[in-house]
């Protein structure tokens, strides 16, 4: 419920809550503020025309007629009511309405009050001043320390840039060496491959010249020193051609490792070009450039493989490889030049040798028929049994083609995983330890195979031997001095044996 009160004729009657005793109100402050600026009309004036209960007129009307309220105050002069001025005045303030007057603020407070706004305000635009400073303060840092940062990112691409032109350019300088050194390798490869060929001919003159001699009969058949150093020169030969067949084997090896460290310089030039090129593009990027994008969470994906110690360790492992591979081959070719030079000698040594012992032979005629006959019945039985055992060696050989096969092919395939998948895992072990056995099996079922081979020549020859010696008696002197004597002077000479005209 609330009371009305009155004021002075200045002021207006209002409705308002019933203070509380004993304590000070002070309205809201941002009533206060706004308050403070507002602009109102003159205060306290109420217009009569408002149809409201409390109007003055009413109220004044019935002091007019003498309510009990004013009836209950002394009047000095009952008649002053009846003046057309006593309408407008004010009845007399009843007890209640005089202690109203003692529940509003005080002139104290209300300067204290606008005080306390005006140092509040004077507070709150102080701390948005500071906060706004701050504000422009903290943009222009981060804005300093964003273009620090994307300079210094700027500047390490760009020597990163730097690290693999230098590195690039080292490949590249190494890799033509390397193309140089397989180049050069190749080409002394041939040269031996070719003194290989020339030795061919030595070999099928000094055997034929024992095929011939084997065509002596009777006591002309013996093992006498032309036979001797026929077959010297034969396994001289043959031993000349081992020599050779490994140094192109290592030839061979060694070109292979080659090509393996130049693969590996080459596939990290091609990495690093693609490299440079990302980092050329990166390095390109600025504020302003098309087709930027946001990529959340790109910075928490780490699948880096190297750091730059690493990373500057491989390029240097390849080129020390390449470098020992290269410094391999130097070494390779001096041997290989070795090999032919002493190659040559030997098979030359040899020849005038053998030469010598035939014209010693050609005075000489021995008769070695004694038990040819039996002894012919048993080679060719064992020329029979060892044909037989050479196609079973064949087939043997022939049947490991295809596990070969499906080895090689399953390791071929598993080249092809991508990354990290590569891995050298058990199966990859078993696969290259089944190729490694199966080659060493081919690498036996051959060397049997050709075992059986030479052997079976030998029978052949010795068949061929005995079967001469019962038919070509007489015509052994012709053998040594004009047949064996005359294919011999077609034997080349150190020069093709060394094969120089395929030098480098």
């Amino acid at each position: 419920m609330q009371d009305y009160y009155g004021q002075t004729m200045t002021g207006s009657y209002f409705s308002a809550p019933r203070m509380g005793t004993g304590a000070t109100f002070l309205p809201p402050l941002e009533s206060t503020m706004q308050a403070s600026y507002k602009s109102y009309a003159p205060p306290f004036i109420v217009s009569q025309s408002l149809n409201l209960p409390w109007k003055p007129s009413v109220y004044y009307r019935g002091a007019n007629k003498l309510s009990p309220l004013s009836q209950s105050a002394p009047v000095a002069n009952p008649s002053i009511l009846m003046r057309d001025d006593a309408v407008y005045r004010v009845p007399p303030m009843l007890p209640s309405n005089r202690t109203a007057l003692f529940s509003k603020y005080t002139p104290t407070e209300w300067f204290k009050s606008n005080n306390t706004n005006y140092r509040t305000s004077d507070f709150t635009r102080s701390a948005a001043q500071r906060l706004r400073d701050e504000n422009v303060r903290i943009a222009h840092d981060t804005d300093a320390k964003t273009f620090k940062n994307q300079h210094e990112s700027s500047k390490n691409l760009g020597q990163r840039m730097s690290d693999i032109n230098f590195w690039k350019s080292e490949l590249h300088k190494e890799i033509d060496e390397m193309q140089k050194e397989i180049n050069d390798v190749a080409a002394w490869k041939q040269r031996t491959e070719h003194a290989l060929r020339e030795t061919e001919g030595p070999l099928a003159i000094a055997q034929e010249c024992l095929f011939n001699r084997e065509k002596r009969q009777g006591i002309d058949l013996v093992n006498d020193a032309v036979e001797k150093e026929l077959l010297k020169e034969v396994d001289t030969i043959k031993r000349s051609q081992d020599q050779l067949r490994k140094m192109i084997d290592r030839q061979s090896a060694q070109l292979s490792m080659n090509r393996a460290a130049l693969h590996e310089l080459e596939k990290d030039t091609a990495d690093k070009w693609r490299s440079l090129n990302i980092d050329g593009k990166c390095h390109q990027l600025h504020n302003n450039s098309e087709g930027l994008a946001y990529f959340r969470g790109v910075e928490g994906v780490d699948n880096t493989v190297s750091v730059p110690e690493s990373w500057a360790k491989f390029t240097n492992d390849n080129l020390l490889r390449s470098q020992r591979e290269r410094n391999a081959s130097r070494g390779l070719r001096g041997d290989v030049d070795s090999v032919l030079q002493e190659t040559a000698n030997d098979m030359w040594t040899q020849y005038n040798t053998s030469n010598v012992a035939f014209q010693g032979r050609v005075a000489e005629t021995l008769d070695a028929r004694n038990n040819i006959q039996a002894h012919l019945a048993k080679v060719l039985q064992e020329i029979n049994e060892m044909e037989n055992n050479i196609s079973m060696m064949r087939k043997a050989l022939q049947d490991k083609n295809a596990p070969l096969q499906v080895a090689q092919s399953r390791l071929d395939s598993r080249t092809r995983r991508p990354n990290v998948e590569l891995c050298r895992d058990q199966p990859q072990h078993r696969l290259v330890r089944e190729v490694s056995e199966i080659y060493e099996t081919v690498d036996i079922l051959q060397n049997r195979l050709r075992a059986g081979e030479a052997a079976l020549q030998e029978l052949v020859r010795t068949k061929t031997t005995l079967e001469h010696d019962l038919s070509v008696k007489n015509n052994s002197l012709f053998i040594d001095k004009e047949k064996c004597m005359g294919v011999r002077r077609t034997y080349p000479t150190t020069t093709k044996l060394a094969a120089y005209r395929q030098g480098p």
